[in-house]
């Protein structure tokens, strides 16, 4: 299990990472998502050990990263998006190379690289330099790295990035098949990616976890009412007369220009939690008026991760308008009172001088 808490880690005024928590079990594969500058890298820094936070905990398998280092970092594999592969070595050397780093059994390493080998489909090319190597198998190379060991969490950045359509469904199945004995986090920019291999999803945001979930549970959340297109041969009138008789349908929506079928786009909002096409296709064609196609509209992972760190930015936004508006009018404030000083000090220096005038006049 991993367990962060209230993580935090500033560079100079800008804070990477805000008082982050979340907890990780084994079994799953989890996606990590956030823009850039969000503080994704910088999390997964300080969860290998690489960078120290300047606050909070983060707990490896029961051991801290901070307080028991080796023990910690015996448990993690990590993937970087850029592998730290040595060009002039075979792929064979390399993993034993990496081996002797983590310090595997001597008796142990000959049969888990061969293992390993197999898993990653490197047994081919365990002879072959690694400058000679595809981007692909530079890839399945850098993972491979990552799972000597066979440590508890492993840590993938992009793996699919620059990888061709087939590359990736095998690196695709390949992460699929750690589920069982490790926890995989994922982070990538390719969301449809992250839908199809992750279980759970965290989005963050301006250093700040802003949802977690399921896919379908943060889809199902974000996803307010349900919307339904639909392409109808008939009049705007017949169409909106019978739609309206349909409970639970709350807006109506007709498009100027008919579909190339000929057909009116309609769109409806459904507000009730039950599929409602069948009484829609039902009411229609109960006045002769025929649906060409109907499907819902539903918000995607990808419309989950704009409204998320959308709603975060215009917060931060707002947070950083305020802490303006202070500024200036503690500025403002500032400048009145220094006015306000000037002009009496003005105001006395004149009394003064009229008074030395006078008693001039008067010894006189």
């Amino acid at each position: 299990m991993i367990e962060v808490k209230d993580i935090v880690k500033s560079y100079g005024n800008h804070k990477a990472v805000d008082h982050l928590s979340f907890t990780l079990e084994k079994g799953k594969i989890y996606g990590f998502l956030g823009p850039n500058g969000a503080g994704k890298s910088t999390t997964m820094n300080i969860m290998t050990g690489y960078i120290a936070a300047n606050g909070g905990t983060v707990t490896i398998d029961g051991h801290d990263i901070v307080k028991e280092p080796e023990e910690a970092k015996k448990c993690i594999g990590y993937l970087p998006e850029l592998p730290p592969l040595y060009m002039d070595m075979t792929v064979s050397e390399y993993l034993y190379f990496v081996a002797d780093l983590k310090k595997v059994p001597k008796k142990e390493r000959r049969d888990q690289i061969a293992k390993i080998m197999s898993l990653t489909m490197l047994g081919e090319y365990e002879g072959r330099m690694i400058r000679n190597l595809s981007k692909g198998y530079r890839q399945r190379v850098g993972l491979a790295q990552a799972l000597i060991g066979f440590p508890e969490v492993i840590i993938l950045d992009e793996p699919t990035v620059g990888l061709d359509p087939q590359q990736i469904i095998e690196i695709r199945n390949l992460i699929r098949s750690l589920r069982d004995d490790h926890i995989v986090i994922l982070s990538s920019h390719i969301l449809s990616e992250v839908n199809e291999v992750c279980d759970d999803v965290l989005i963050i945001s301006h250093g700040k976890l802003v949802c977690q979930g399921t896919p379908d549970e943060l889809e199902e959340k974000f996803g307010g009412a349900e919307h339904i297109r639909m392409s109808i041969l008939g009049t705007d009138a017949q169409i909106k007369g019978v739609l309206a008789g349909v409970p639970s349908i709350s807006e109506i929506t007709i498009e100027e220009e008919k579909d190339a079928q000929g057909g009116v786009v309609v769109e409806v909002v459904n507000n009730s939690s039950e599929d409602i096409r069948a009484d829609i296709a039902r009411a229609l064609a109960g006045v002769g008026l025929p649906v060409l196609s109907m499907e819902t509209q539903k918000k995607t992972l990808e419309d989950v991760f704009l409204e998320a760190t959308g709603n975060s930015e215009v917060e931060a936004k707002n947070h950083s308008d305020d802490s303006k508006a202070d500024n200036e009018s503690g500025e403002e404030k500032s400048e009145a009172t220094t006015e306000e000083t000037i002009s009496e000090e003005k105001s006395k220096a004149v009394a003064e001088d009229v008074e030395e005038i006078e008693n001039k006049e008067d010894e006189e």
